[in-house]
């Protein structure tokens, strides 16, 4: 009797640890699908992200050319810094100035189409010592004038046409 209950230990001992090792290697090359396919999906979202990182348009990264005329004053020249942020998006800071005449522009530009920019800040100018600042958002749209985005907003706050210009 002894021997039985010895021989049925020793068997139920072997069949538990060889069931556990089987149960292990089986989770074990399950784990390693599942690990290749996130390396594979991780590869791709990373694809993608990079895609869609890149401008539809073309890129406007760089040093513009702004210009400033009005019925008020004579115009006057400076330049505009374009930053790329995103997906055609850019940081843009600038200014221009004539004497005691300036123009300072800073937010964000979204190229929406070749001819189209979607200005979001602040557009400050001093103009014969009367301040007018512009902080709505608004379009610069190519008229087809020339290679220049011309400001839609025109009207100034004493009634005056301002032309502000970005230049291609």
């Amino acid at each position: 009797m002894k021997k039985t209950i010895l021989l049925i230990s020793i068997l139920s001992i072997l069949s538990c640890s060889k069931k556990e090792i089987d149960n292990s290697m089986v989770i074990s090359a399950e784990n390693k699908k599942i690990e290749s396919i996130n390396v594979e999906r991780q590869k791709l979202n990373e694809k993608t992200a990079l895609k869609n990182q890149q401008n539809v348009l073309k890129d406007l990264s760089g040093k513009h050319q702004l210009k400033f005329t009005s019925d008020e004053t004579s115009g006057f020249t400076g330049s505009v810094n374009f930053e790329n942020t995103g997906r055609d998006l850019y940081e843009i800071s600038g200014n221009a100035k004539s004497g005691k005449n300036t123009l300072e522009i800073k937010g964000t530009i979204k190229k929406v189409t070749e001819k189209h920019l979607n200005f979001d800040g602040e557009i400050t100018q001093k103009i014969n010592g009367t301040v007018y600042k512009r902080n709505k958002k608004t379009t610069f749209s190519d008229e087809g004038k020339g290679n220049f985005w011309r400001l839609q907003n025109k009207i100034n706050s004493s009634g005056f046409v301002d032309y502000i210009d970005i230049y291609f």
